[in-house]
Formats: C-alpha cells, structure tokens, sequence
C-alpha cells in the first residue's frame, strides 16, 4: 500500500466511482499536490479489490462496459489506520528549477525561456485555482460537506502557485539584468534574499548549518 493506494481508498470512502469518474476527480484539485495518483488509476483500484479493501462490479452504460469500484468495511478501517499516522512535509519535485540549477553551464536566453515557461505554467495554475475557488464558493463543489478540510487544501494549492508565480516574476527581473548567465553579477536582489534569510531564527532545539 502506497499514499497512492490511500488516495484513491479516500475517494472511495467517498462514493463509489468508475476509473474514468476517478480521473476527472483527480484532475479537478488532487494531480496539483499528488500526481502520480493519476498514472497508476487503473492498477490500483484492482489492487485495493485484491487486498480486500475495494469490490468491483461491472455495469452497462449504454454500449459499454463500465468497473465501479466501492469501498469495502476492510477498506474503510485500513483508511482509519492510514491517517493516524502522522504525514510528512512536501518533497518538491520541479524540473525547472533544476534547470536554473545549472543555468550557467547554458545561455541566458535559454535561462530566460525556462523562467517564462515556470511563470505561464503557474499562472495556468492560478487560474485554474481560481475557478476550482468559485465553484466552492458557489456550490461548495462536488462533497459541500466536506468543505471546511476541501479549504484547507486547497489553502495550500492556492498559496503555492502564488509564491511559484512571484518567484518567476522574480527571478525574471533578475536574471534579465545579467550580461550572461556566467559572469558574479554585483551584490543585489540574489544576496538581499540570502541575507533577509540568514536573519530568520532557528527553531528551538533546531541548530544552523554550518
């Protein structure tokens, strides 16, 4: 059992759901902070009716065929003993910024076009935020009784792609007054951010790198 499997053990503690209803829930909010959920849709509901926790049942939908998959009382208790355990910080997975990691091995352009690229990217986001946020507005979405932990996530989903989209814009004006991508530019905005940082106090019990 992976976090994917307890996710889509959640959905289906939910309701019950066919694998393409599952993928459209999946693209509405949770493939922005859980991705890979989406690319093992269709083996892990088997798995979970494998172990137990799901049931399978084949309907006729017009011409074709479909899978609902529904949670079992197996299923539901393994959830339960899934979250109490504590979870873990985000591990940050962003292709592009390791590309701005070794931005000097390339040209400025080329870091110039990964930034613009970050910055479309996150405001594609934001908008779809933005819309995901009216119709919980509007309607409270799909499960209005789960509004107030729906909120909290997407709290989290918000504010993200709010400080990737200021840190483009950033990083933008920044590196587009650079000569090259390979020449110290002089003291500026890069060291301000390392020193505002510096100032920021350590947790107690926690010790600074050295």
């Amino acid at each position: 059992m992976t976090t994917t499997s307890y996710v889509i053990l959640g959905l289906l503690a939910l309701r019950r759901w066919s694998t393409y209803e599952l993928a459209q829930q999946m693209r509405r909010s949770i493939r922005y902070y859980w991705p890979r959920a989406e690319s093992h849709l269709y083996e892990e509901p088997k798995k979970l009716v494998a172990l137990g926790l799901a049931t399978a049942t084949r309907e006729d939908v017009g011409r074709r065929p479909r899978t609902v998959y529904e949670i079992t009382d197996a299923g539901r208790e393994a959830l339960r003993e899934w979250l109490a355990t504590p979870g873990s910080t985000p591990l940050v997975e962003f292709d592009g910024l390791v590309k701005v990691l070794f931005a000097e091995q390339g040209t400025k352009e080329q870091l110039l076009a990964t930034l613009a690229t970050i910055r479309a990217d996150a405001e594609s986001t934001r908008l779809h935020h933005a819309e995901l946020a009216a119709d919980l507005v509007e309607t409270g979405g799909p499960f209005p009784d789960r509004l107030h932990v729906n909120s909290l996530v997407f709290a989290f989903m918000w504010q993200q792609a709010e400080a990737v989209l200021r840190w483009a814009e950033w990083a933008e004006g920044v590196v587009a007054a650079w000569p090259d991508t390979s020449t110290q530019p002089p003291a500026g905005p890069l060291e301000e951010a390392a020193r505002e940082a510096s100032r920021t106090p350590a947790s107690p019990g926690s010790r600074r790198p050295r």
